[in-house]
Protein backbone atom coordinates (compact mmCIF):
# COMPACT_ATOMS: atom_id res chain seq x y z
CA UNK A 1 0.00 0.00 0.00
CA UNK A 2 0.81 3.61 -0.18
CA UNK A 3 -0.01 6.95 0.97
CA UNK A 4 -3.53 8.01 -0.87
CA UNK A 5 -3.80 11.18 -2.86
CA UNK A 6 -5.79 12.79 -0.61
CA UNK A 7 -3.18 11.89 2.31
CA UNK A 8 -0.48 13.44 0.35
CA UNK A 9 -2.50 16.44 -0.68
CA UNK A 10 -2.79 17.17 3.53
CA UNK A 11 0.41 16.29 3.63
CA UNK A 12 1.82 19.20 1.39
CA UNK A 13 -0.23 21.37 2.30
CA UNK A 14 -0.12 20.65 6.05
CA UNK A 15 4.18 20.86 5.43
CA UNK A 16 3.77 24.44 3.74
CA UNK A 17 1.63 25.74 6.67
CA UNK A 18 4.21 24.53 8.77
CA UNK A 19 6.72 26.24 6.82
CA UNK A 20 5.14 29.80 6.43
CA UNK A 21 5.04 29.68 10.36
CA UNK A 22 8.74 28.87 10.39
CA UNK A 23 9.01 25.41 11.97
CA UNK A 24 12.11 23.74 11.63
CA UNK A 25 12.88 19.96 10.51
CA UNK A 26 9.81 19.20 8.68
CA UNK A 27 9.47 15.92 6.79
CA UNK A 28 6.83 12.96 6.50
CA UNK A 29 6.95 9.58 6.36
CA UNK A 30 4.44 7.16 4.54
CA UNK A 31 3.66 4.76 7.41
CA UNK A 32 0.83 3.02 5.33
CA UNK A 33 2.33 -0.29 5.21
CA UNK A 34 3.04 -0.55 9.18
CA UNK A 35 0.23 1.15 10.54
CA UNK A 36 -3.74 0.12 9.67
CA UNK A 37 -4.46 3.21 11.28
CA UNK A 38 -3.26 6.39 9.17
CA UNK A 39 -1.08 6.96 5.89
CA UNK A 40 1.28 9.30 6.53
CA UNK A 41 2.94 11.21 9.58
CA UNK A 42 4.36 14.56 9.28
CA UNK A 43 6.86 16.29 11.52
CA UNK A 44 7.73 19.71 12.62
CA UNK A 45 9.38 21.42 15.57
CA UNK A 46 10.01 24.55 17.03
CA UNK A 47 12.31 25.91 19.48
CA UNK A 48 9.17 27.75 21.65
CA UNK A 49 5.70 26.70 23.13
CA UNK A 50 4.36 29.73 21.67
CA UNK A 51 5.62 29.05 18.29
CA UNK A 52 4.41 25.52 18.67
CA UNK A 53 1.12 26.38 19.28
CA UNK A 54 1.46 28.72 16.07
CA UNK A 55 2.61 26.14 13.42
CA UNK A 56 -0.33 24.08 14.81
CA UNK A 57 -3.10 27.13 14.92
CA UNK A 58 -1.98 27.65 10.60
CA UNK A 59 -2.06 23.85 9.89
CA UNK A 60 -5.85 23.54 11.12
CA UNK A 61 -6.63 26.78 9.80
CA UNK A 62 -4.86 25.79 6.44
CA UNK A 63 -6.69 21.91 6.20
CA UNK A 64 -9.73 23.34 7.14
CA UNK A 65 -10.07 26.00 4.63
CA UNK A 66 -8.15 24.60 1.98
CA UNK A 67 -9.35 20.82 1.54
CA UNK A 68 -12.65 21.47 4.68
CA UNK A 69 -10.44 19.24 7.10
CA UNK A 70 -10.35 19.31 10.50
CA UNK A 71 -8.82 17.34 13.15
CA UNK A 72 -10.84 14.10 15.02
CA UNK A 73 -8.62 14.55 17.66
CA UNK A 74 -5.73 16.96 19.03
CA UNK A 75 -3.68 16.19 21.50
CA UNK A 76 -1.09 17.79 24.18
CA UNK A 77 -2.85 21.31 23.54
CA UNK A 78 -2.18 22.73 26.99
CA UNK A 79 1.20 22.40 27.20
CA UNK A 80 2.18 22.85 23.73
CA UNK A 81 5.28 20.98 24.04
CA UNK A 82 4.01 18.16 21.59
CA UNK A 83 0.50 18.74 20.07
CA UNK A 84 -0.77 16.00 17.64
CA UNK A 85 -3.51 16.21 15.02
CA UNK A 86 -5.24 13.17 14.03
CA UNK A 87 -6.51 13.52 10.66
CA UNK A 88 -6.92 10.12 10.66
CA UNK A 89 -5.36 10.04 6.52
CA UNK A 90 -2.48 11.95 8.36
CA UNK A 91 -1.19 12.23 11.81
CA UNK A 92 0.75 16.14 12.56
CA UNK A 93 3.37 15.63 14.84
CA UNK A 94 4.37 19.28 16.16
CA UNK A 95 6.53 19.43 19.03
CA UNK A 96 9.16 21.68 20.96
CA UNK A 97 12.68 20.98 19.76
CA UNK A 98 13.32 19.22 23.24
CA UNK A 99 10.75 16.49 22.99
CA UNK A 100 11.98 15.58 19.08
CA UNK A 101 15.53 15.36 20.42
CA UNK A 102 14.21 12.94 23.24
CA UNK A 103 11.59 11.16 21.59
CA UNK A 104 13.77 10.79 18.33
CA UNK A 105 10.26 10.09 16.28
CA UNK A 106 12.58 9.53 13.05
CA UNK A 107 14.32 7.03 14.60
CA UNK A 108 11.22 4.76 14.34
CA UNK A 109 10.03 5.65 11.02
CA UNK A 110 13.20 6.20 9.19
CA UNK A 111 12.52 2.50 7.05
CA UNK A 112 9.59 4.41 5.85
CA UNK A 113 9.69 5.96 2.84
CA UNK A 114 10.07 10.20 2.57
CA UNK A 115 6.83 11.80 0.95
CA UNK A 116 7.97 15.12 -0.87
CA UNK A 117 7.64 17.80 0.18
CA UNK A 118 6.71 21.77 -0.99
CA UNK A 119 10.28 23.15 -1.08
CA UNK A 120 9.91 25.93 1.47
CA UNK A 121 9.32 22.75 3.97
CA UNK A 122 12.83 21.10 2.61
CA UNK A 123 14.42 24.07 3.18
CA UNK A 124 13.61 23.85 7.20
CA UNK A 125 15.85 20.78 7.31
CA UNK A 126 18.82 21.84 9.67
CA UNK A 127 16.71 24.66 11.42
CA UNK A 128 16.64 23.36 14.79
CA UNK A 129 20.68 22.37 15.13
CA UNK A 130 21.30 26.30 13.34
CA UNK A 131 19.01 27.95 16.34
CA UNK A 132 20.52 25.73 19.24
CA UNK A 133 23.95 26.42 17.69
CA UNK A 134 22.33 30.10 17.52
CA UNK A 135 20.93 30.05 21.45
CA UNK A 136 23.91 28.32 22.72
CA UNK A 137 26.36 31.17 21.37
CA UNK A 138 23.90 33.89 22.66
CA UNK A 139 23.73 32.21 26.20
CA UNK A 140 27.31 32.12 26.18
CA UNK A 141 27.51 35.62 25.51
CA UNK A 142 25.22 36.43 28.04
CA UNK A 143 26.82 34.40 30.31
CA UNK A 144 30.18 36.41 29.75
CA UNK A 145 28.41 39.98 29.99
CA UNK A 146 27.52 39.10 33.73
CA UNK A 147 30.80 37.77 34.78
Amino acid sequence: MTATDRSIELIQSAAQAAADKLAHDIIAYDVSDVLSITDAFLLASAPNDRQVKSIVDEIEERLSKELGAKPVRREGDREARWVLLDYVDIVVHVQHSEERVFYALERLWKDCPELQLPEDAKATRGKAAEHAKLQAAADAAELGDLR
